[in-house]
């Protein structure tokens, strides 16, 4: 999703709480990130595997300048002879150590073994993040949690994309040039569709 959508996106959700919670979440991202260094790790359930999201953060790295953000997928059913990028399986999350991050995605619940994984990462001293649609136990696990509800007029793959696009925005002052040109553009965007003054 480019940044004018997502601007789009924002200005309808505006007057809601998602713009700065989602804001907030992908700031703790970062900064766990940016912060320990370590790498993250993205896993979802058995059953939902969040490439959109992984695709998303890998051009968010590119673009922001910040390669931690670069996931590497957990995959359920990662097999030996899948392509390399695709064959990390869900021993990796019991293997990952102090300075890695581990981001959470579940839509649905998240089932006890990988919940097991998660709470060994935990205790190894990995930042757990989870966003979904609020498995208490996983929220229990977790650092940082977004929560979706079912009825919260925002459905899990747009929270993802509000997500990764602010996990790439900086708040790094604007240098000479007036800052990155994405950002610029951004910030564009959101000014070209905010509503006009109400004088007008």
């Amino acid at each position: 999703m480019d940044a004018v959508r997502v601007a789009l996106l924002r200005e309808v959700l505006a007057g809601t709480e998602w713009p700065a919670a989602t804001r907030r979440f992908a700031g703790a991202l970062r900064g766990s990130v940016a912060s320990y260094g370590g790498g993250l790790l993205l896993v979802g359930t058995a059953a939902y595997e969040p490439w959109h999201l992984a695709a998303h953060l890998v051009d968010e790295a590119a673009w922001s300048g910040l390669p931690e953000l670069a996931p590497t997928l957990v995959r359920h059913g990662a097999r030996p002879s899948d392509p390399k990028h695709l064959a990390v399986g869900p021993a990796r999350v019991t293997a990952a150590r102090r300075g890695e991050t581990l981001l959470v995605v579940a839509p649905d619940a998240p089932g006890g073994a990988l919940l097991e994984r998660v709470h060994d990462a935990r205790r190894a001293g990995v930042t757990v993040l989870a966003l979904g649609t609020g498995d208490r136990d996983l929220g229990t696990l977790a650092h940082e949690s977004l929560v979706v509800p079912a009825d919260a007029g925002l459905d899990l793959d747009t929270a993802q994309h509000l997500v990764s696009a602010a996990a790439g925005e900086t708040s790094r002052p604007a240098s000479r040039g007036g800052g990155r040109l994405r950002d610029r553009l951004s910030r564009l965007a959101d000014q070209l569709m905010s509503p006009p003054p109400s004088h007008w």
